[in-house]
């Protein structure tokens, strides 16, 4: 299967355009005060758990290819390049199993909702190269495939339930036929170290094409909240490899309010220090981006004065396999939940449909599991920053002014719980986030801080909390 991207002259005269709007390219062009970048982000901070969705073509491979598991654990959305497929070949296979089937994007809105997420992200378009949007500068696409605008179908169900949007978008291509993979070592491709098939190529083409795209994606979809670009290399990064400053303000000029992640650097001020998945540094100067991306790690400590958002899988792979059964169990995913909130992250969970948007019946009896958790324990979740206090043996604390939350994971024998933290003024209160119903709380103050009494037994299995009420003396 051969499929062709539109007119050079077509995308020339756009890209024309879309570069004169963006450039010259200068970080400092877009001046924003602490005050407005705050405000900008304050939903993103309050919200605190989101759902991830990888899904395209690679879904519908489940895994397999000709007839073979390719792997029973790693990401699956990368099978294209762990089989070596050139792209036609991978196209051929991959777009007869890719069939959305109706509503499935309800279905996904509704399970994010269930489960207590505010955000959802999803691929508009991952390392394979095929967009699921409908567009004019490219046929490898869900419009020109399967005439449908996938893009859109997801973005109304998601508003329609009140959710925030964003759109991964991976900036590698493995189909373009214009994209220079051999100009990084570090980038995967499924051809790579080999001599290009069209001859020589030229990387710019390549980045009209992209201004392209993401132009269609920030200007026909409404409001879009969340970019999360994927991903840069040391040794291919930033204004070299994407025109990234230019691409931010692009962004920015269709959608002035939009929150994105530093996934188009790879440097240290950009909040890296290697290619490793847990490379990422405590630090960030907010010009590359708003957010540091910890991919399948929660930092020890977090990440104080940082933004930082830890993305995590339900099994091992992003993309669906039929072949992963290495799911987490709920009790983990809520633990790893509050643990990142605990220390002043969020929480990005990914569910992998199948190729028909099917999400796993282990995904979503995980995530209505997190929902009822959290019907009852969304004050402690939502709105939240980090543990003021020390870290505690029994579990974890997220806070408000005047407000401490204490997650208990280890129920203790003899009901006494230990609160390293002084009060001042009127005595504090404390209570079951789940009602009086449970019990009441004594408090008391002791040598080294606080100390509970509960009552009875764990009101959940998982994590029972209890709000500390008063005026705390943190400081030292």
């Amino acid at each position: 299967m051969n499929i062709n991207f539109c007119s050079r002259t077509i995308l020339l005269t756009l890209a024309t355009a879309l570069v004169t709007l963006a450039a010259p390219g200068r970080a400092e062009d877009a001046v924003e005060t602490p005050a407005q970048h705050d405000a900008r982000m304050g939903w993103w901070r309050d919200a605190r758990f989101g759902m991830f969705v990888h899904w395209g073509l690679y879904s519908g491979l489940a895994g397999t290819w000709q007839g073979k598991t390719v792997g029973t654990s790693g990401g699956m959305e990368w099978l294209e390049d762990y089989v070596k497929a050139d792209t036609d070949t991978y196209a051929k296979a991959a777009i007869p199993l890719f069939k959305p089937k109706p509503d499935f994007a309800k279905d996904w809105a509704a399970l994010a909702k269930t489960a207590g997420c505010r955000y959802v992200v999803f691929t508009t378009k991952h390392h394979e190269g095929f967009a699921l949007h409908d567009s004019k500068v490219s046929t490898y696409t869900a419009g020109a495939v399967l005439h449908r605008d996938l893009v859109k179908e997801i973005v109304t169900a998601l508003h329609e339930q009140g959710l925030r949007v964003g759109f991964y978008h991976s900036v590698i291509d493995w189909h373009h036929d214009q994209y220079e993979y051999n100009r990084s070592q570090q980038l995967p491709h499924p051809l790579h170290g080999q001599p290009y098939p069209n001859g020589t190529r030229d990387h710019a083409k390549y980045l009209d094409y992209l201004f392209g795209e993401v132009n269609e994606l920030m200007s026909n979809y409404g409001q879009v909240d969340v970019v999360w670009w994927d991903y840069s290399a040391q040794d291919f990064q930033g204004q070299e490899a994407w025109h990234a400053f230019d691409l931010m303000k692009l962004v920015r000029s269709k959608q002035p309010n939009i929150i994105m992640n530093n996934r188009l650097f790879r440097t240290s001020d950009a909040g890296w220090t290697s290619m490793s998945t847990a490379g990422y540094a405590n630090h960030l100067d907010t010009k590359y981006g708003d957010f540091v991306t910890p991919e399948q790690h929660i930092p020890a400590t977090g990440m104080p004065g940082v933004d930082w958002e830890t993305c995590m899988t339900m099994n091992t792979t992003w993309g669906y396999s039929d072949h992963d059964h290495k799911w987490k169990s709920s009790e983990t995913l809520i633990h790893n939940l509050v643990d990142v909130v605990s220390k002043g992250g969020n929480y990005l969970l990914n569910i992998g449909p199948k190729g028909d948007g099917t999400i796993p019946a282990e995904s979503i009896q995980a995530m209505h599991d997190i929902g009822a958790w959290m019907d009852v324990n969304s004050e402690s979740i939502y709105g939240t920053t980090a543990n003021p206090l020390g870290a505690v043996t029994w579990g974890r604390i997220t806070a408000k002014p005047g407000k401490l939350y204490l997650h208990i994971f280890d129920w203790p024998a003899d009901g006494k719980l230990p609160v390293p933290v002084k009060t001042t003024g009127a005595a504090p209160t404390a209570a079951f986030l789940a009602g009086d119903k449970y019990g009441a709380i004594t408090v008391k103050s002791t040598d080294t801080g606080t100390e509970l009494t509960l009552p009875g037994q764990a009101v959940s299995p998982v994590d029972t909390v209890v709000v500390l009420q008063g005026t705390f003396v943190t400081g030292k």
